[in-house]
C-alpha cells in the first residue's frame, strides 16, 4: 500500500517537474517580441547579437529562473510557516518580511537617494531579516516562550508598524512614490540575472536546510508536546525555521518585491495533491509555487500589452478567490 502511494508522489512530482520545465519554455519564448522556438534554441547555440537574441538571453531567461526561484521559496515558506503557527493563513509575510523590506525600500530611496536596483536588493533582504528577528524577539518575550499565537500576533503587529511608516513616508515623497511603486506591487520585470546571482547562494542554503529538517516538520505538525516528548529541541527547531524563512523569503522579496498569496495558497494545494508528509509536502510545493509565479508573469505579459502588469497584481488575482475559500473554510470549522 505504501508502495502505491509513493508511486502516486512520484508520478506528481515528475508531472509538476514537467510542468515547471515547459513554462519556463514558454516564459522564454513567448512576449511582446515576436520570437519562436528554433529562435530561442539559436539564441543559445549560434548567438548572431540580433534583437531577439539579446532578449531571450538578457531578459526573458533571468526572468524565467528568477520566476521559478522565487515561486518555489515563497510556497517552500509558506509551508514551513504554516507549520510552524497551525495558522492556515499562514504566509511569509506573517513575519513582517514583505513590510521589513519595502520599509527599508523607501526609506533608503528617500533619506539617501539611491536608486541603484541592486542596492535596493541587499537593503531589501536586510530589511525583511531585520523585521523577522524584531518578530521572533518579541513572539518570544514572555513565561510560554515562542508560541504559535505570540507569532502570529507579534508578526500582525509588526508589519502594521512597517505599513504605517512606509506609507507616511510616501505621502511626503510623491518622487520615491513613482520610483518604488512598481517593486512594491512585486515584479520580475527587468531583473537581470545579476540581481537572482547575488541572492542564489541564500535561496540555495534554504531550499537545503527546508530539506534537511522534513522529518522534523513532520513531528512538529503533530504538536510542541509530542516534539518534546520524542526529545526534538522545539525552541531550536522554530528558531531554525525562522532562519529558513529569513534566507527563503527575504531572498525572494530582495529579488522581486513582495510577492503575496503564493505563500499562502500554494501550500494548500500541494497538500491536497500530495498529503501532509513534509518529505513529499516541501519539494513538491516548490515545483508548484515555481509554476504558479511562471504562469502570472506569462499572464502579465498580455493583460494590457505592451504594457506589463506587476506579477504581483496577477498572483493576487488568481489567489484571492481561493484565498477566501480557505479563510471561509477555517472559519466554518471555528
Amino acid at each position: 500500500m505504501n508502495g502505491m502511494v509513493d508511486l502516486n508522489r512520484i508520478v506528481k512530482v515528475v508531472i509538476a517537474t514537467l510542468l515547471l520545465i515547459l513554462l519556463m519554455g514558454m516564459s522564454i519564448i513567448f512576449g511582446y517580441t515576436d520570437t519562436s522556438i528554433r529562435l530561442s534554441f539559436e539564441a543559445f547555440t549560434s548567438f548572431d547579437g540580433s534583437n531577439e537574441h539579446l532578449i531571450i538571453q538578457t531578459v526573458r531567461l533571468p526572468r524565467a529562473l528568477i520566476a521559478a526561484c522565487v515561486g518555489a521559496s515563497l510556497a517552500i515558506a509558506g509551508v514551513y510557516m504554516q507549520t510552524l503557527t497551525k495558522n492556515p493563513l499562514a504566509s511569509p509575510g506573517i513575519l513582517g518580511i514583505n513590510a521589513g523590506a519595502g520599509f527599508a525600500v523607501v526609506f533608503v530611496l528617500t533619506f539617501f537617494n539611491v536608486s541603484n536596483l541592486s542596492i535596493f536588493t541587499w537593503v531589501s533582504f536586510l530589511g525583511a531579516a531585520v523585521a523577522a528577528l524584531v518578530v521572533y524577539f518579541v513572539g518570544g518575550v514572555g513565561r510560554e516562550g515562542l508560541t504559535p499565537m505570540k507569532i502570529t500576533l507579534a508578526g500582525a503587529a509588526i508589519t502594521a508598524l512597517f505599513s504605517s511608516f512606509t506609507q507616511g513616508i510616501l505621502v511626503t515623497n510623491e518622487a520615491a512614490l513613482e520610483e518604488v511603486l512598481f517593486w512594491l506591487s512585486g515584479s520580475i520585470q527587468g531583473r537581470k540575472l545579476e540581481i537572482l546571482a547575488s541572492v542564489f547562494p541564500y535561496l540555495v542554503v534554504g531550499w537545503v536546510l527546508a530539506l534537511i529538517m522534513t522529518p522534523m516538520m513532520n513531528v512538529i505538525a503533530m504538536g510542541d508536546d509530542v516534539a518534546k516528548g520524542l526529545g526534538l529541541k522545539v525552541g531550536f527547531l522554530k528558531v531554525a525555521v525562522g532562519v529558513i524563512v529569513i534566507l527563503l523569503a527575504g531572498g525572494s522579496v530582495a529579488v522581486a518585491g513582495p510577492i503575496g498569496f503564493i505563500g499562502i495558497v500554494i501550500p494548500h494545494i500541494a497538500r491536497r495533491l500530495i498529503g501532509t508528509d513534509h518529505r513529499w509536502l516541501v519539494p513538491f510545493a516548490g515545483l508548484l509555487g515555481g509554476v504558479l509565479l511562471l504562469a502570472a508573469d506569462i499572464g502579465a505579459r498580455y493583460i494590457v500589452m505592451p504594457q506589463e502588469v506587476p506579477v504581483g497584481v496577477m498572483t493576487a488575482f488568481i489567489g484571492t478567490p481561493y484565498f477566501i475559500y480557505i479563510a471561509r473554510k477555517g472559519f466554518n470549522k471555528g
